[in-house]
Parts: structure tokens; sequence; C-alpha cells
């Protein structure tokens, strides 16, 4: 079952900087990186209604939905955020950069959440071994972008 799990990690990986390049080129023909954003928002917004009605998907009870709490609501914004950023910069830094640097804001956010146990996440505290992988895909990620 592990493996599964990591193959599609690591496939849902090498999808980003193909959405990127989408998103990217959407732009160029709709000339606003911020109207790419939302194309691309209601496109995976109806792709993601038909799975739900294809699998028979329950929908949630508003009183589940509204015992959520508010900060649950905000990670639409961040992956709004996160598109149109890619949008923006994907031609600008390359691929290759782009990435670079999403995976290594990706690790820093990652290890202060696990450290923190903030969100949900089970704690794992910082250890020298873990901060050595995320200084080197840091200076990973200068050496992409310098070279």
């Amino acid at each position: 079952m592990r493996p599964m799990i990591m193959l599609t990690a690591l496939v849902a990986g090498a999808l980003m900087p193909v959405q990127a390049g989408i998103n990217a080129r959407l732009r160029e023909y709709l000339g606003e990186p911020v109207m790419a954003s939302l194309v691309s928002f209601c496109v995976g917004s109806l792709a993601l209604l038909a799975f739900i009605l294809v699998t028979r998907t329950p929908w949630p009870s508003m009183a589940a939905a509204a015992s959520a709490p508010w900060w649950t609501w905000f990670g639409g914004a961040f992956g709004a955020f996160f598109v149109a950023v890619t949008i923006i910069l994907a031609f600008k830094l390359g691929a290759t950069g782009l990435m670079a640097w999403i995976i290594a804001g990706q690790l820093i956010g990652s290890v202060l959440l696990d450290h923190t146990g903030a969100l949900g996440f089970a704690v794992r505290e910082v250890s020298w071994p873990r901060m050595a992988g995320v200084l080197l895909l840091f200076f990973g990620a200068i050496l992409v972008n310098e070279y």
C-alpha cells in the first residue's frame, strides 16, 4: 500500500510543473494571471463536481460544514494564491527553477508544521538529518536558478 501512496504523490508532484505551464500559457491568451487562475479553478471545480457525481460521494450536512473551524475555509484561498503565483513566475523562473523554490518552500513549511503539530499533523520534531535535507534542497534551489 505504501509504495502506491508514494507513487501517487510522485505523480502529483510531476504534474505540478505541467499545470504551471498550462496555466501560464492560458495567461498568454487571457492576458491576466488572475483571470487564468480563476478559469483554472473553475475547470478544476467542475472536474471535482463530476467526480463527486460519478462516484456518488454523499454531500456533507450543513451542520457538519458549519461545525468546521473558521480557518479551515482558507485552504482554497491558499490554493488560489499558489496557482496565481505559478502562473506569474512559471516562464520567469522556468519549470525547474519554479519547482525547486516551491519544493524548498514546501519543505520549510512542512518541517514547521511537523515540529509544532499544527493543523493536526503528528508531531515529528526537527532533527539534524531533517534540517540537513531541507538545507540541501534550499541550496539546490539556488543552484538550479543560478546555473
